[in-house]
Formats: C-alpha cells, sequence, structure tokens
C-alpha cells in the first residue's frame, strides 16, 4: 500500500479519535516526520509513514532521533493496522490518566 494512503487511514481513524493531526512540515529541516497528533488531553507524538515495507533516510533517522532525546515519541508505521492499533494504545493509555 502507498504511504499517501496508510496516512490518510490512519488520520481518518485519529479524526474518530478525537485526536487532532496536523502535516508537519518544517522549513529548513530536511527529514521532519510526516504528522503531529495531539490527543484530547495533550499528549502528543509524531508519526513519519512509510508505504508497505519503506524504510527511513538517513535525514529522518537523524531528525527522529534528535526528537525523541527530548523525550517526545515518534513512531515509524508502515501499515494501517499498525498505525490503527498505535492510536488505539494511545487513546487507552489517555484514558487510563
Amino acid at each position: 500500500m502507498l504511504e499517501k494512503e496508510i496516512e490518510k487511514r490512519v488520520c481518518e481513524h485519529a479524526k474518530e479519535m478525537k485526536i487532532l493531526s496536523y502535516k508537519f512540515v518544517s522549513p529548513g529541516h530536511i527529514g521532519v516526520p510526516d504528522r503531529i497528533f495531539i490527543t484530547p488531553k495533550g499528549y502528543t507524538f509524531f508519526i513519519e509513514f512509510k508505504r508497505n515495507g519503506g524504510k527511513t533516510t538517513p535525514m529522518q533517522n537523524r531528525e527522529i532521533a534528535r526528537i525523541r532525546a527530548t523525550g517526545v515519541q515518534v513512531h515509524i508505521v508502515d501499515d494501517v493496522n499498525q498505525g490503527v492499533g498505535f492510536i488505539n494504545g494511545v487513546m487507552e493509555f489517555e484514558c487510563a490518566r
């Protein structure tokens, strides 16, 4: 499945779960993750979408490592079920807080 279709479906699910999803673009920083997500209680995370079996580039790996070093989660998703499962897990965690 193509990256854009995976991204679209996962973002649709996030919207159903009342999670905000924004396309993330940072001028001057190549390799930033595709999307930033913000849950109703303010938990924020990034997702880098890839086509099925796709791999991150060295520039993406560098930016992901920089973001993770701040304590913010970045997930790499290459399958709709993986992305939906992650979103569901975040919401379960949030409901337990």
